[in-house]
């Protein structure tokens, strides 16, 4: 078999069959559960020292910080809002209470920040480094729960933001899209949506399967940030801004939309940049660089293959 996470996870998601409460199951950025007449939304996210963090350089505080925010972010792809915080927390053996009390200020200020409470959690020791795993319960927005499936030939695929280069130190301060998110769903904008963490190459095809659709990316329209041209020199910088991943800006499908909705979100601070159009499967994943097109590259952070 295949050494990916998408394809392990597919290989396993039978053994996880969905009972008639669920909303949202395996396969999206976030579950959703019905109790009562109401929806939860759940995420559960891990920050590892040595591969989403290395805490001898940003400190235990960012790293606790972090940890909240990329479940944060979820929940913003599925037009969410977070509510409350469990943190699990696996220390290096002998690790100090300072290193401890800075971890738990940054779950705080990620909380704070998101507009949720942490709310409890556990606490474990190990002969490894630092793990952190966060749960966030949360409520849909005005559009219910948002998903990947969705897209639709025609559709406007756009990002929220710039990509790449978010390794010299945005993957640490980047600020999840709850309030463009909010701003999206308010007008029932997004058909499909979801976060840009693992990178717009690996991310992009998971929105098209779980739609069934194809897409088009326009090179020269894909945003890339002044991080990417600064790792580059001169370089390709868009290939930084396609692979690179934990840029946490959203990706969504959506019809086009005309000047007034897009002053509309602009007068919110949301501006979506396009990219690209949803196709038909049979079109494949396409990149196109000006009159030629040529499949849509495999890349992306993938944690199985590294």
């Amino acid at each position: 078999m295949e050494r990916s996470e998408d394809a392990w996870i597919a290989a396993v998601a039978g053994r996880f069959p969905a009972s008639g409460r669920v909303v949202v199951g395996v396969g999206d950025d976030v579950a959703a559960v019905r109790l009562g007449d109401r929806i939860a939304v759940l995420k559960t996210d891990t920050i590892v020292d040595g591969v989403d963090v290395r805490l001898a350089e940003c400190g235990a505080d960012a790293a606790g910080r972090k940890a909240v925010a990329v479940c944060a972010s979820d929940l913003a792809a599925a037009g969410a809002l977070p509510l409350a915080v469990l943190a699990s927390v696996t220390l290096p053996r002998g690790t100090p209470f300072e290193t401890f009390d800075a971890l738990s200020a940054g779950l705080a200020r990620g909380a704070r920040e998101v507009g949720a409470d942490v709310v409890g959690g556990d606490t474990g020791v190990a002969d490894g480094p630092l793990v952190v795993a966060v749960s966030m319960l949360g409520e849909p927005g005005a559009m219910g729960v948002v998903t990947r499936r969705g897209a639709r030939p025609g559709d406007a695929l756009s990002v929220t933001g710039a990509l790449g280069g978010s390794i010299l130190g945005r993957h640490l301060t980047f600020a999840p899209r709850l309030a463009a998110s909010q701003a999206l769903v308010r007008r029932r904008i997004p058909h499909a949506m979801m976060d840009l963490s693992d990178g717009l190459l690996a991310d992009l095809p998971r929105l098209c399967a779980a739609s069934g659709c194809g897409a088009d990316v326009d090179a020269e329209r894909v945003p890339i940030h002044d991080d990417a041209r600064r790792m580059t020199a001169g370089g390709d910088a868009l290939a930084h801004a396609l692979g690179d991943g934990e840029d946490f800006e959203l990706l969504l499908a959506h019809a086009p939309l005309d000047a007034a909705t897009e002053s509309d979100l602009a007068r919110e601070g949301v501006v979506l940049v396009r990219i690209g159009t949803v196709t038909a499967a049979a079109s494949g994943l396409r990149l196109l660089r000006g009159r030629k097109a040529e499949p849509l590259p495999r890349g992306g952070y993938d944690h199985l293959r590294g």
